[in-house]
C-alpha cells in the first residue's frame, strides 16, 4: 500500500512544472533524441542556403509551458525572430506588429516563434501586462526562451557582453533551410511589411523557379535566369517602379 502511494506522488511530480526544466539547447546532427549538445560555438552555425541548426527550448505556448524544437514544424515555412528582452522598448513593438500581422503570415503557411534570454514565466507576465494591452488576447505564437543564449549562439544572434540576443530574423523553408538571415543592435525595430515582402518573394521563387528582383511584390515582374538575360537585365527591369512606389509612400 506504501508503495502505491509512493508510486502516485512521484507520478503527481512529474505532472507538475518545476522552476527549472532544463531544455536541451542546440542539438548536435543525430543528436536530436539521445544527448544535449555541449559545446563552446566559436562561430554561428546558421548559414543562408544550409539546414537550420535544431535545437530544443522551453516556451510559453497557448497559455502554458512545453518544450519546442526546431524539428517540430519540418515541412513549414518558419520565421523565427530573436529579441533582447521582455518589459523592455523597442521589443514590444516589434512582437506586436508581427502579432498585428499574424492572420496575414498565418495564411502564407508560416510558423513564427520569438526567442529571448527570458524565462518562460517572464513571458507569460509580459504578455498578460502588456503585450495584451496591445493585441487582444496577446500573442498568437510561441515565445520561448534561451537563457544561456546557447540557442543565440548557434544562430549569431548572442551578444556576451550584455548576455542578451540581438534582434535576429531567420526565414527557414519548409525543408529546413536556411533562406534570410536579419541581424540588427538593440535600438532599431524591424518591419513587418519588409518580413511579409521576403516570405511572399521565397515562396514564389520555391513554386517557380524564377528570380525576384529589388522591391518585388506579387504581380511585378520577375527574373527568368539564363545566358540570354546576362548584361541584358535593363531589358527586363528597370528601377523606375521601385523608386515612384517608395516616393509616394514617404509622402
Amino acid at each position: 500500500m506504501a508503495q502505491a502511494t509512493v508510486a502516485r506522488s512521484d507520478a503527481k511530480a512529474k505532472s507538475v512544472d518545476s522552476c527549472i526544466k532544463p531544455a536541451r539547447g542546440p542539438l548536435e546532427s543525430g543528436q536530436a533524441e539521445t544527448a544535449t549538445a555541449a559545446r563552446t560555438v566559436s562561430a554561428p552555425m546558421a548559414r543562408v542556403g544550409k539546414p537550420a541548426p535544431n535545437f530544443e527550448a522551453n516556451a510559453y505556448i497557448d497559455g502554458g509551458f512545453r518544450p519546442v524544437m526546431l524539428s517540430d514544424y519540418k515541412g513549414k515555412w518558419v520565421v523565427m525572430c530573436f529579441y533582447p528582452g521582455n518589459f523592455t522598448y523597442v521589443c514590444p513593438t516589434e512582437l506586436a506588429a508581427v502579432a498585428a500581422r499574424y492572420d496575414e503570415i498565418d495564411k502564407l503557411g508560416v510558423q513564427v516563434i520569438s526567442f529571448s534570454t527570458d524565462s518562460r514565466f517572464s513571458h507569460k507576465i509580459w504578455n498578460e501586462s502588456e503585450l495584451s494591452k496591445m493585441i487582444p488576447g496577446g500573442l498568437p505564437f510561441p515565445m520561448l526562451t534561451d537563457p544561456a543564449g546557447r540557442i543565440g549562439q548557434f544562430y549569431g544572434v548572442y551578444d556576451d557582453e550584455a548576455s542578451v540576443d540581438n534582434r535576429g530574423r531567420f526565414i527557414i523553408d519548409p525543408d529546413g533551410v536556411v533562406q534570410a538571415i536579419e541581424i540588427l543592435t538593440p535600438s532599431v525595430g524591424r518591419n513587418v511589411d519588409e518580413l511579409i515582402r521576403q516570405l511572399k518573394a521565397f515562396q514564389h521563387v520555391r513554386a517557380t523557379g524564377e528570380a525576384t528582383p529589388a522591391g518585388w511584390k506579387p504581380g511585378m515582374p520577375t527574373l527568368k535566369p539564363s545566358p540570354e538575360l546576362v548584361g541584358n537585365v535593363w531589358k527586363a527591369w528597370q528601377p523606375a517602379g521601385v523608386i515612384s512606389t517608395a516616393t509616394a509612400k514617404s509622402k
